[in-house]
């Protein structure tokens, strides 16, 4: 009786994880093909072609929570948490957890903001001044690249990547293992520029496929930061403002660093920003800051650790 009951419970837990992941992957493939479901001549960052993109995966994340609720029908799964709470849209938290991680990812931030400010003529004060310029910000409102890539880019993908998959995961692998897994849909989903990327021909296969495969390792590493964000702190808000962050400040352009005539300061300022990342990531992110995380009762109905 004993080995039929421990048959039967993984048997249940191979049931639910095929249906998580098919539930990601279906979620996944409707957030990318829908880029693509009115095709254009135009490129990507033709206004037109934004504004379209941006309504059409806009319509993606409102039905996302639809498909975490039919995810728990078919998965057979009952909590007592509302369904935008395990998506981490919840207000209890809500200030810690939108402060410390973006003063987290500020940290390791800290060499490339250091060589901005010595990049630009009026130094520190220039750099703040711009930040703060109100007439600044009207001008990026008002750019739909800029609306693209700092608002409509971390909301939607933050909510279907994170808010909506990870929720279906954990149950599956635990809270431990979907940080790494999770991100795996991220990364693959941004392979779909490659099919662009072709299309216009700019530039040669070998070029287009070795950005493209750059493009997966840095989204699939940020995945991980936002999926150990959400689950630390069972808030969406912290990811968002930090993929926001990251959108604005690209990739550490290291190879710039080491050409200036201030290099060795400029090194300094990115190990030291590295160090305190590292040493303030878990203190940021301690769950007693946050409340009781929703997205844990989930593990905990499979007897996972979260």
């Amino acid at each position: 009786m004993q080995e039929a009951g421990h048959s039967c419970i993984r048997q249940d837990q191979y049931t639910i994880c095929w249906v998580s992941v098919m539930s990601c992957l279906l979620l996944a493939s409707f957030y990318v093909g829908s880029l693509y479901a009115c095709w254009s001549t135009l490129p990507r960052d033709h206004p037109r072609v934004i504004k379209r993109r941006s309504v059409s995966v806009f319509l993606v994340s409102a039905v996302s929570p639809a498909c975490v609720k039919l995810w728990m029908h078919w998965a057979d799964i009952t909590v007592e948490e509302s369904l935008w709470e395990l998506m981490g849209v919840r207000l209890k938290g809500f200030l810690p957890a939108s402060v410390l991680p973006l003063l987290l990812i500020t940290f390791f931030y800290l060499g490339p903001l250091v060589q901005s400010a010595l990049d630009n003529p009026d130094g520190f004060s220039g750099e703040l001044h711009s930040a703060l310029d109100v007439q600044s910000w009207r001008m990026c409102v008002q750019d739909a690249a800029w609306l693209r890539s700092q608002v409509v880019a971390p909301v939607t993908e933050e909510l279907v990547f994170r808010g909506a998959m990870l929720p279906m995961l954990v149950p599956c692998t635990g809270a431990t293992a979907v940080i790494f897994i999770a991100p795996l849909f991220f990364g693959v989903a941004h392979l779909h520029h490659i099919i662009e990327e072709l299309h216009l021909g700019k530039d040669n296969v070998r070029a287009i496929f070795l950005g493209a495969g750059i493009q997966f390792l840095y989204t699939t590493v940020f995945g991980v930061f936002a999926a150990f964000i959400f689950l630390r702190t069972g808030h969406i808000v912290g990811p968002v403002l930090c993929h926001s962050f990251c959108n604005s400040q690209g990739l550490p352009d290291i190879g710039s660093a080491l050409s200036r005539p201030q290099r060795s300061a400029v090194l300094i300022c990115y190990l030291t920003g590295v160090l305190l990342f590292l040493v303030v990531l878990f203190p940021f992110t301690d769950p007693f800051l946050y409340g009781a995380r929703p997205v844990c009762s989930l593990a905990a109905s499979q007897a996972l650790e979260c």
